[in-house]
């Protein structure tokens, strides 16, 4: 079916029009990306052309004289995302492309996208990658942050073919400034700048517009000098006051600056804009295609106005669409702030979209670059979930990702395992991959389950131990809180894996190796941000979540950038290899993990704790046949789960959960509460809600709020003036510091007064676990 509407698609005409404008929605793009990257699918319709005839005569031959272009190699490339790009005039070995990141800060996710598209251009047509440094301002220019941009290209494995600086066509442009004022196309103004952007938003000339070529000429030569005069001045271009396009109501391509440049030292006064030197150094480089994002569409006229007028060769502005992601900000300034007030630990922080930041947290290269591939060059800007990419860089690193394994240290339940002696054996990393090598895995009659898994036991069951084979429960011993300990029963003999629960276990032996397991959560709580919210309104403060671990001694062998997968818990990075001594301390060092995300929405763990949280007390005892159901509820629930993990039939399956929800509904009509976990004391009743501080006045000023925020949200969605917005956003701020004052908490969502919160969850429980093939140990 995918097939025959594929096929449907790509040879209709109007669809492949709509499809290069970007206007086919997100669903419908990704998965025309999607089925077109499947090989297969590509080998089907390899040969399948675009369609070249259209209706009205004229505009199929014009369709038919492209594609006879594009078929001589006038610019058409299948990518591997599927999707036809179409570059004009582009053919192999004649395509230029380059990446100009100004040295002023740390690359991040957005410049990866457009560094490695145009990798991928240059890769495709054969032709040459220009890796240069935007160096006009030399206020902003580090040569310590050209070094770490190259150490960020490195990392994502990008090689220039030609490596420059706009710096080195200084000269050549000041040539050209010249050139432009003796032309007339250009004047000195002096214009104070607050007067100067009133009058361009006025589009009001400017007194210095109509100043002869000698008095500019004089005025030039200020600027250049550096004088006092001079640095008050900047060098405007002579375009069009009138425009509707603010960027051509003669912009600034020339302003002074004191600053010494990191390359020319103090050798010139004066620095183009970057909208000025662009066009000439694209021109003067050879680039044949200036791949940008389309929030440079309004400056493209400016672009293309400054080839022309110079008579420089035209190179080929190609748009695609700025790379937006939930809970994220991307504006250095913004992530510099993260920085200085030491929220992050630094600019390659796990949280951050910094390259550093997502490469330490686990992201492989490959996976950006697939995943920008499938965006190809579409236009429409889209708010990307970071699902996306995560879960194509979960495809890369699962085939490959050895097997450890790793249990909370705070919930570890001894077991011990009969008639077993202490023994070490060879097992294979990778269940279905050979390739990724062998571990040394630890058996004793002394072992370890995870509490959790000790608790879903019951006498008599049996279950299949991962890497090591089938057991019976024998004995469990049980406190009133937990399960205290386990006796299994091996039946190696017994190699049906299909219908038993598949548990982790480490061996008691004193070759294990501490580590901890770290999550991030995001640093932003709110998906995406409102145009006029502040991002400081929506920061996450608690997302860093820790869990100590004992793992298998094979993770002593792990170094800084390898990623595995501890069984049931998920894929890690590497972060910190492990010590046996500290060269400060002495003490040992664990080993740590960063979390790999794998694009499924979990929530975080819960920080594990050294010792359990006491258990709640109940408000009354529970009746016997409380008592009696809630035993039913818990041993529906292990019958649930033994089908689930067995792959059940559904039906046997949805009969199941639908008695296991009945009981639930028995216990809380019986006892007023949800059922707690197994091990878990009843919860008290909840208390009556108290009233928020500040009494009527506190109700009064959230109805006045609740309506304000109404007001706030009409103006925005009739578009009315910004400044009739702002004065009913400030009224809002105002009454939510008025609550604030009176109540000393803010206002809660919806106008209705927080609940009292709940006491905390038991610490140590873990979510439920992922389950993995067991793998037997020759």
């Amino acid at each position: 079916a995918d097939l025959s509407v594929l096929s449907g698609l790509k040879s209709n005409h109007s669809f492949n029009v709509v499809l290069d404008k970007g206007l086919c929605g997100s669903n419908l793009t990704r998965w025309y990306s999607f089925i077109s990257s499947i090989s297969e699918v590509q080998a089907g319709v390899s040969d399948m052309p675009v369609q070249t005839t259209a209706r009205g005569g004229k505009g199929g031959e014009g369709k038919k004289k492209k594609a006879a272009e594009s078929g001589a190699g006038g610019g058409a490339l299948k990518e591997e995302g599927g999707k036809f790009v179409e570059l004009p005039g582009a053919s192999k070995g004649n395509v230029v492309v380059r990446f100009p990141p100004e040295a002023s800060g740390y690359l991040h996710i957005g410049h990866a996208k457009a560094a490695l598209l145009n990798q991928h251009y240059a890769t495709s047509f054969e032709g040459k990658f220009i890796m240069r440094f935007d160096d006009t301002n030399p206020a902003k220019e580090n040569a310590e942050f050209e070094k770490i941009i190259l150490e960020d290209v490195e990392m994502l494995k990008i090689k220039g073919d030609i490596f420059s600086f706009t710096s080195n066509h200084f000269p050549a442009m000041l040539d050209y400034a010249v050139q432009m004022i003796n032309k007339g196309l250009a004047y000195v103004d002096d214009t104070d700048p607050a007067v100067m952007k009133d009058e361009r938003e006025k589009r009001q000339e400017s007194a210095n517009r109509s100043n002869s070529v000698g008095v500019n000429l004089e005025k030039w030569g200020e600027m250049v000098r550096g004088t006092d005069y001079g640095k008050t001045c900047c060098l405007r271009a002579k375009i069009d006051m009138l425009s509707d396009n603010g960027c051509l109501r003669d912009p600034t391509i020339y302003r002074c600056k004191d600053e010494p440049h990191p390359r020319t030292g103090n050798k010139f006064k004066v620095y183009p804009t970057y909208d000025f030197a662009c066009p000439i150094v694209d021109s003067v480089e050879g680039v044949t295609h200036a791949l940008r994002t389309t929030e440079y569409n309004d400056r493209d006229p400016q672009y293309y106005w400054f080839i022309d007028q110079l008579g420089l060769r035209r190179p080929l502005i190609w748009s695609y669409s700025r790379l937006n992601l939930t809970h994220t900000v991307l504006s250095k300034r913004k992530l510099a702030w993260f920085v200085d007030e030491g929220l992050v630990s630094g600019w390659d922080d796990p949280r951050f979209p910094t390259v550093r930041g997502v490469l330490r947290r686990g992201m492989t290269v490959e996976a950006l670059r697939q995943f920008i591939i499938l965006q190809g060059s579409a236009k429409s800007v889209v708010q990307m979930g970071w699902d996306k990419i995560w879960t194509i860089n979960k495809k890369i690193i699962d085939p490959i990702a050895p097997r450890y394994t790793g249990l909370a240290k705070s919930t570890l339940v001894p077991v011990t395992v009969s008639g077993v002696q202490t023994s070490v054996q060879k097992c294979a990393k990778h269940p279905k991959n050979t390739e990724v090598g062998e571990k040394e895995v630890h058996f004793s009659s002394s072992v370890y389950l995870e509490g959790e898994d000790a608790e879903n036991l019951k006498p008599g069951e049996k279950i299949t131990m991962i890497n090591w084979g089938n057991m019976i429960v024998d004995h469990i011993a049980r406190s009133p809180e937990k399960v205290t300990s386990v006796t299994l029963r091996p039946v190696l003999d017994d190699t049906d894996y299909k219908k038993t629960v598949k548990l982790t276990w480490l061996a008691d032996v004193p070759d294990n190796v501490p580590a901890v397991a770290r999550h991030y959560d995001n640093i932003i709580s709110k998906p995406v941000l409102g145009k006029d919210e502040d991002f400081k309104s929506y920061i996450g403060h608690q997302t860093v979540f820790e869990t100590e671990l004992i793992g298998d001694p094979s993770l002593r062998d792990l170094k800084k950038g390898d990623i595995i997968q501890l069984q049931r818990r998920g894929f890690y990075i590497c972060d910190l290899p492990y010590q046996s001594a500290s060269e400060f301390t002495g003490l040992p060092v664990p080993c740590i993990l960063i979390n790999i995300p794998d694009g499924r929405l979990q929530a975080p763990p819960t920080p594990a704790k050294s010792t359990p949280a006491p258990p709640a007390t109940p408000s009354a005892p529970l009746t016997g046949n409380g008592d009696a159901i809630l035993s039913a509820v818990h041993e529906q629930g292990v019958v649930v789960r033994n089908l689930k993990s067995q792959k059940a039939n559904n039906d046997e399956i949805k009969a199941a959960v639908d008695k296991l929800l009945a009981l639930k509904k028995q216990y809380k009509d019986l006892t007023g509460c949800d059922p707690p976990p197994a091990g878990a004391a009843p919860p008290a009743k909840p208390s009556p809600a108290q009233p928020a501080a500040g009494g009527g006045k506190a109700d009064e000023l959230l109805a006045a709020i609740e309506k304000q925020g109404n007001a706030v949200r009409n103006l925005k969605s009739q578009k009315a003036d910004k400044a009739q917005v702002k004065a009913a956003v400030d009224q809002l701020l105002a009454l939510k510091k008025q609550y604030k004052d009176v109540t000393g908490s803010d206002p809660p969502p919806g106008g209705k007064p927080a609940a009292q919160k709940s006491a905390p969850a038991k610490a140590g429980k873990a979510a439920p676990a992922q389950q993995s093939a067991p793998c037997e140990a020759s």
